[in-house]
């Protein structure tokens, strides 16, 4: 009996024996975004210690027990992790995976230290732009804005100032390639988008002086943009009242391509504004990046963008109060008529890049800029400019100083259009590198001018001649021009190592040809950086140069009025370039604090300038007297505290001090973006045990800018606008992203991060001044009406990126 037991349990022992040994095959392959097999790719059992990997063409076998349910892990070094369950696993199974790329950021980053600068380009990182409270929508610009040495007092426009130099002067690149703005803007309720797009953006070099000879003919700053080449698919959407924009990014082995729209209104913005009236502006912006690789060495590329902005605007009427508690004063139009404004531009650039040898590359660059504004208005306006005092209240008289009627009227066009082939090498020998260039230019503008102003006051049309029926402001233009421009550089930076530390020196030399003055200038550049052996921590650098401010279109425009104030404009074939003459010293100390990072920075400036085109400045438009008449100079002193105040984020506190001054007609004024002194706060901050909202903060404090009454000039009298305050601040939350365990479940897994947020615009409601409306009596005293910005205002926005 007890035998036969032992059988019985022997048996049975073998027949689970040989269930549990009963297995099944899983086979398949394994294969990327672009549909290519990923080899040595890991296949394994959750759970278990069975597991194999991939094979050339990315296929794998693996025998699994068979079970009622198990899970099959894929991954590989660079991919996003992938999980198949398999239910009632009984029969061969054959799976195809894709393993997409990982490009999800890393959420905490330890940084030993910043990048050591020892040219005049420092580079900026823009990862933190989409949390960025702006009310331009999230440009590179509003970034710029608080950098030391860089000025705007316009929240409606991507235009910047830098160490006293006007909006002009500036010049921006996008992958090594000039850009151009529109020309007829004179506000920033016209201007819309900037021309870079933020979300298609991969570096940001940027120069506020000193810059090398690489880069062009201007007298201020550079900015240095280059859009990047995705990796993976990838892309964003996001939206908010002042619009909404969308990229799209794709990459295979040979081919990449960027696509980036955006869209924005900022009519919720203009309705705080004293003009009330029906504001339809509309901005429409297309770009477009594309790659291809034929091989190692040959490399080609696209660079496009379509830009369509329309502002329509019908006014209705304006209350406008200012002046102080003891002579208070109030300004009332009614409106009748209406403005009507396109601005249409397109750009395209075509790149062969050949890599001969790893150190050696060449680029032929060929580029078309073509623009099409129209500017059209008929606005009639009837005024009345009042005293608001106690005793004109208490009298029940108007305290009536102005009462009138005016009508301005503008038909202006512009078709311009610059098309540019170039010829860039570069090659690193030993401890050099050497850069050099070649350009062609030709220049094509359309130029149609028609503006004129009929103001009447108290019954009597000024300028009253008590004969005839004046304007108090004529302007006329018609001219085509068509010009050739040639420009060369060449460049070496040497790196040497002393018993004193690392010195970097560069020199370059720039020249240019203008046909339409035959003017041949020559700019040298010099820039010298140390590293010192006695501190790693501390950074020098000196860089002195010529500049000159080549003159394009509005610069070369003759506009000195007769006794009437009619403007004629003829073409000044006499015209030079402006000149500058740059000596920047400038050094930086890193160090940590709080067990964090931190560099601070200081640049001491001086700019030497001649042959100056007096200008004037009218809300963002630029009136140029077309006259090499001036001279001047400015300088100052730059200084920013940069690191991470809070773990993770980067922030910054800049303070500038400067003084500029320029010779008219014999009387030393200050130039008009005279900008003595500016403070700028850029904030970031995580909400203590909330880690998932995340504070932005903006603020900028900024003294005033000279202005004078117009057609008169600095030299005949002026005052300072009142100072620039304004505080954005922003308030997101990461709803998906980041640890989130929302983010491994259903589709959230495709996206890196979701964000929402909300914005408040000019937080303490301050009333800046951007410029000033001016009001004649009959006696021909002027009184200066202010134009004031936008007011307090609310935003929200969703932002996705995946």
């Amino acid at each position: 009996m007890r035998l036969r037991i032992y059988i019985l349990f022997l048996l049975a022992s073998l027949t689970l024996s040989l269930q549990a040994q009963k297995r099944v095959k899983l086979t398949g392959k394994v294969i990327d975004g672009d549909s290519e097999p990923i080899e040595l790719a890991t296949v394994r059992v959750a759970g278990t210690t069975m597991g194999t990997m991939t094979d050339l063409k990315g296929e794998y076998e693996l025998l699994v027990p068979a079970s009622d349910s198990i899970t099959v892990i894929y991954s590989c070094l660079g991919y996003k992790e992938e999980q198949r369950t398999l239910i009632n696993l009984e029969k061969d199974v054959s799976l195809l995976i894709r393993l997409n790329k990982k490009t999800r950021q890393l959420q905490e980053v330890v940084v030993s230290e910043y990048r050591k600068q020892t040219n005049t380009l420092q580079m900026i990182d823009a990862k933190d732009l989409k949390l960025l409270p702006d009310a331009s929508g999230g440009s590179i610009e509003a970034m710029l804005t608080t950098f030391a040495g860089v000025n705007s007092s316009n929240e409606l426009s991507s235009q910047y100032s830098v160490r006293g130099g006007n909006f002009d002067e500036n010049i921006v690149y996008i992958n090594g390639i000039e850009v151009y703005r529109p020309l007829l803007v004179r506000s920033g309720q016209q201007e819309g988008l900037s021309i870079i797009n933020p979300d298609m953006v991969s570096g940001i070099g940027f120069s506020s002086g000193g810059f090398s000879a690489e880069y062009g003919d201007k007298m201020s700053s550079v900015l240095d943009i280059a859009y990047k080449q995705p990796e993976a698919f990838e892309g964003s959407v996001s939206a908010s009242f002042l619009g909404a924009t969308a990229s799209i990014g794709q990459s295979t082995k040979k081919f990449s391509q960027l696509h980036g729209i955006r869209y924005k209104t900022n009519s919720t913005l203009l309705s705080s504004l004293d003009t009330k009236g029906e504001y339809k502006p509309s901005f429409f912006d297309y770009q477009t990046y594309l790659t291809y690789k034929f091989n190692p060495k040959w490399e080609a590329s696209l660079l496009g963008n379509i830009s369509a902005n329309t502002y329509n605007f019908i006014p209705q009427e304006r209350n406008t109060s200012f002046g102080t508690a003891t002579d208070a004063k109030q300004f009332k139009v009614y409106f009748d008529g209406q403005e009507k404004d396109k601005f249409e531009t397109y750009f395209g650039a075509l790149s062969l890049n050949y890599h001969p040898s790893k150190y050696t590359q060449w680029a032929l660059q060929t580029s078309a800029f073509v623009t099409n504004e129209l500017v059209t208005y008929d606005i009639a306006g009837e005024y009345w400019l009042d005293e608001l005092s106690e005793e004109t209240e208490n009298s029940g008289n108007t305290g009536a100083l102005g009462i009138g009627k005016y009508h301005e009227h503008a038909r202006n066009r512009l078709k311009a259009s610059v098309i540019s082939t170039s010829l860039k090498g570069a090659t690193k020998i030993k401890q050099h590198e050497l850069k050099w260039g070649f350009t062609y230019q030709f220049e094509k503008i359309h130029d149609r001018v028609r503006e004129w102003e009929m103001r009447d006051s108290a019954g009597y049309s000024l300028p009253n001649t008590g004969e005839s029926l004046e304007m108090i402001y004529n302007l006329f233009s018609k001219h085509d021009i068509s010009s050739n421009r040639i420009s060369a550089y060449l460049q070496d930076s040497y790196r040497l190592r002393t018993r004193l530390g690392r010195f970097t020196f560069t020199a370059g030399l720039r020249a240019s040809f203008w046909d339409f003055n035959k003017e041949t200038i020559v700019s040298p550049r010099v820039s010298v950086g140390l590293i010192p052996t006695f501190s790693e921590q501390l950074t020098f650098r000196f860089a002195t140069g010529l500049y000159y401010q080549a003159p394009f279109y509005k610069e070369f425009r003759d506009t000195i009025p007769d006794e009437n104030n009619n403007y004629i404009v003829q073409l000044n074939k006499n015209i030079k370039s402006q000149r500058s003459i740059h000596f920047v010293l400038g050094s930086d100390y890193s160090f940590r604090a709080i067990n964090r990072p931190f560099k601070f920075t200081a640049e001491l400036y001086y700019k030497k300038l001649d042959n100056l085109i007096p200008y004037e400045v009218d809300n963002v438009r630029v009136w140029y007297s077309g006259h090499n008449s001036s001279k001047g100079y400015a300088m100052g002193l730059d200084m920013k505290l940069f690191g991470q105040f809070v773990p993770g984020t980067d922030s910054w506190i800049s303070f500038s001090l400067m003084k500029t001054q320029e010779n008219l007609s014999g009387i030393k004024v200050p130039r008009p973006t005279d900008q003595r002194y500016s403070f700028a706060l850029f904030f970031q901050d995580y909400v203590p045990k909330f880690p998932k909202y995340k504070i932005s903060l903006k603020a900028i404090f900024a003294d005033g800018l000279p202005t004078s009454s117009p057609r008169h000039g600095r030299e005949s009298g002026y005052f300072r606008a009142p100072s620039y305050k304004r505080v954005d601040i922003g308030a997101s939350r990461i709803l998906v992203g980041g640890e989130d365990k929302l983010m491994q479940r259903g589709v959230f897994r495709y996206l890196k991060s979701v964000w929402i947020g909300i914005d408040v615009f000019n937080l303490f409601d301050i009333s800046n001044v951007n410029s000033y409306y001016w009001v004649t009596d009959i006696h021909n005293a002027q009184y200066a009406v202010p134009n004031y910005l936008t007011r307090r205002q609310f935003n929200v926005r969703l932002s996705i990126e995946f």
